[in-house]
């Protein structure tokens, strides 16, 4: 595989701190934005971060997603541990299917689809990503092994497969909410990635025996109602 071509070296000060940033473009045109913490130096057991881009959520602050907390906790990390990289992938949008057919496969999960039935019904793959180019970014830049940062077990042994020796798998923990449990879990059952919020508490019994039943989920009160008027949608909050 040819070398991908630098096209820029700065440092970028961010909210969680300054990081080191270079971008490359592969021959195939996909961007790669590495973001370094600290000196690597051996480059053994390096805090990575390998993270697909998403624009709806880590710009745009969408619910629809847990990707905006896993970026921004990834970042929190690394500048507290001095020492690490985050490399941010805009071609890995919608798991590799890109922006515009996620948000076709947001439509359909709007009708009741789950987020794999979604990317199927339009004919795309449920994970189109490719992780050779990412492996062989990191190894150029001295990356030995890494302690990832993710919930997805494949994104690990993608990388081993690749030359990169994962030491640890590193959850990236967050709180599903409302508005992304859905997607959560079905990442978890159909996608065999990690619980975001880490494994459920065992259900303790009450003082007389009886064990408590699960709430049903509160009405999501930022979701506004759609209405029709004169043929053309607008809002009205509840």
């Amino acid at each position: 595989m040819v070398a991908p071509q630098p096209l820029a070296h700065l440092s970028l000060p961010t909210w969680a701190g300054e990081f080191d940033l270079r971008a490359y473009r592969w021959a195939s045109g996909d961007l790669y934005l590495l973001f370094a913490r600290g000196d690597i130096g051996d480059g053994r057991g390096v805090l990575t971060r390998l993270h697909s881009g998403c624009l709806t959520g880590d710009a745009l602050g969408s619910l629809r997603c847990d990707c905006g907390p896993q970026l921004r906790l990834a970042m929190r990390r690394l500048a507290a541990e001095g020492r690490g990289l985050l490399l941010y992938v805009p071609g890995h949008e919608g798991r590799g299917i890109g922006l515009v057919d996620k948000l076709r496969a947001y439509m359909l999960q709007d009708q009741g689809h789950d987020t794999v039935e979604a990317n199927r019904e339009l004919g795309l793959p449920v994970d189109g990503r490719d992780y050779r180019e990412a492996a062989q970014l990191l190894a150029g830049v001295g990356v030995r092994s890494v302690r990832l940062l993710s919930n997805n077990p494949h994104k690990a042994a993608a990388l081993a497969r690749e030359g990169i020796v994962v030491e640890q798998l590193v959850p990236i923990q967050t709180a599903p909410h409302l508005r992304n449990l859905g997607y959560v879990e079905t990442k978890r059952q159909q996608l065999g990635h990690r619980r975001p919020g880490g494994e459920p508490l065992a259900t303790a019994a009450g003082p007389d025996g009886d064990v408590p039943q699960e709430r049903p989920p509160a009405e999501d009160a930022l979701r506004p109602r759609l209405h029709v008027h004169q043929g053309l949608p607008h809002w009205i909050s509840p």
